[in-house]
């Protein structure tokens, strides 16, 4: 009966652990890679970019947003959130206004064409599911798992 350990030894001297291929951050650094690049056209055409993308997705869920509220969200800090913002702004999908109630918090609306470009969002979902091949089972069983993972990372950091 070998123990685990061992068998974690063994892999290592033989560099098979260490092999680029048998990293599950590689792994997950590749899918992310290759999701971007699914969108970007997807995208192009409203003149998107993904983390816009995303704050439109978190806007269609929960409307009138501080930018606080969307960082949490989307787990990005507001020096990187804000020039977004703005972009999404000028281009018309949202308005940012201070909360007359506490002037230091922007609240973050989505405007009529935000609202209206949420129809287009069902065709890019449904492109990106077609271009994953999973079913819709698997793609939640999917999700699930890297939710699990996200946790145990963050548990493992301290978040």
């Amino acid at each position: 009966m070998t123990d685990e350990n061992d068998t974690r030894k063994d892999d290592l001297k033989d560099g098979e652990a260490l092999a680029l291929g048998q990293q599950l951050c590689f792994a997950v650094y590749s899918v992310a890679h290759a999701f971007n690049r699914t969108y970007k056209p997807l995208l192009d055409r409203f003149g998107l970019t993904y983390p816009q993308y995303l704050v439109l997705l978190a806007l269609w869920q929960h409307d009138n947003m501080t930018v606080k509220g969307i960082g949490e969200e989307l787990g990005l800090d507001s020096g990187t959130l804000s020039p977004l913002l703005k972009r999404l702004e000028t281009a018309g999908f949202v308005s940012r206004t201070r909360d007359k109630g506490d002037e230091r918090q922007v609240i973050v609306a989505l405007t009529e064409k935000g609202v209206a470009l949420k129809t287009e969002a069902f065709g890019i979902l449904m492109e990106i599911g077609k271009a994953t091949g999973c079913s819709m089972k698997e793609a939640a069983a999917l999700r699930s798992a890297l939710h699990d993972l996200n946790r145990h990372l963050d548990e493992h950091n301290g978040a």
